[in-house]
């Protein structure tokens, strides 16, 4: 009897409030560094805002070991942020340095590595730089582009423990892996699944323009699909053996499918951006049984344009 008041409660709960909603049996929710209409804000698992900074649109957002927030600025600046005082302690500008002035750059991605250097994809120039606290140029790699294009040659990009690249070609609709030398050593293309294409991001949109590509530990690759609405665990043979499509989830109609972290559990938690009032802004699922473990629904409070987020784990 006892449980079954509690579960009551529960689903009682879920659906009255829009801001956090988790499933019966789970007891945690999720602390997330995120962009939104407010500019960048951590939520904490009870959905309430502990930290916030007004700030223009991202692509990547990353919390450091030290606490900073590595993010961007405008469209070719990546700077760190120190939360407690609100400052750039560090910042480099792909649109003037190391080659590129003049030349038409847009930057969507980025990761600081475990030697210090900062990773930064540019899409433009079509490359890949590593580069020092300094700013100093210490390693380059150029990227194939079928359909070069300034703002979409890539989403995001990520280093491999391999030392690889993996990189999401947004334009070409594929991933690619690169070695340290900038050699193809694997690459997928995005599926159509016999649709055609549909312009534009939101869910009455369609297309192959990825936005992000994972590596997993069983050797597989987990792809957020962007305008195609779906998430592709991918095996190095390129046989999908694990896929999420948009109308998939019970009562969740999925749009820009952006970012994707695999938990410690397993599970996985993914942006849906674009996808209107009343749609999950993020959602966690087992992927096995895609069934709904956790989601975050703050139209009013974010808006349509979440492209990024980060779970903030201890």
């Amino acid at each position: 009897m006892i449980s079954r008041v509690i579960l009551s409660c529960l689903l009682a709960a879920c659906l009255t409030c829009p801001r956090v909603c988790y499933s019966a049996d789970e007891a945690v929710g999720h602390r997330v560094l995120l962009h939104g209409q407010q500019g960048l804000v951590i939520v904490e698992p009870d959905g309430e805002i502990s930290w916030q900074m007004p700030w223009g649109g991202i692509h990547d957002i990353a919390m450091l070991e030290n606490g900073h927030i590595l993010t961007r600025q405008g469209k070719t600046r990546v700077v760190e942020i120190d939360p407690e005082s609100k400052s750039i302690v560090w910042q480099y500008d792909s649109g003037i340095e190391n080659g590129n002035a003049g030349k038409p750059v847009e930057v969507h991605a980025f990761e600081r590595l475990a030697n210090g250097n900062t990773l930064i994809a540019e899409s433009g120039p079509a490359r890949i730089i590593e580069v020092d606290r300094s700013g100093k140029l210490r390693r380059e790699i150029s990227l194939v582009t079928d359909h070069p294009s300034t703002h979409s040659d890539t989403r995001l990009v990520r280093k491999l423990g391999n030392g690889n690249y993996l990189v999401a070609h947004e334009a070409d609709g594929k991933v690619r892996e690169y070695d340290a030398d900038g050699k193809v050593v694997w690459e997928y293309e995005v599926p159509m699944f016999g649709k055609s294409a549909r312009g534009g991001h939101g869910p009455d949109a369609f297309g192959n323009s990825l936005f992000s590509a994972t590596r997993l530990e069983n050797g597989n690759t987990l792809i957020g699909g962007g305008n195609g609405h779906c998430l592709l665990e991918v095996t190095p043979a390129k046989k999908i053996v694990r896929e999420i499509h948009q109308d998939d989830l019970p009562g969740i109609r999925l749009a820009w499918v952006t970012t994707v972290e695999v938990l410690d559990n397993g599970n996985w938690v993914f942006g849906n951006c674009h996808a209107g009032p009343g749609q999950p802004i993020l959602i966690e699922v087992a992927p096995e049984s895609k069934r709904v473990v956790w989601t975050l629904d703050r139209f009013d409070d974010f808006g349509n344009n979440v492209s990024n987020s980060t779970i903030l784990q201890d």
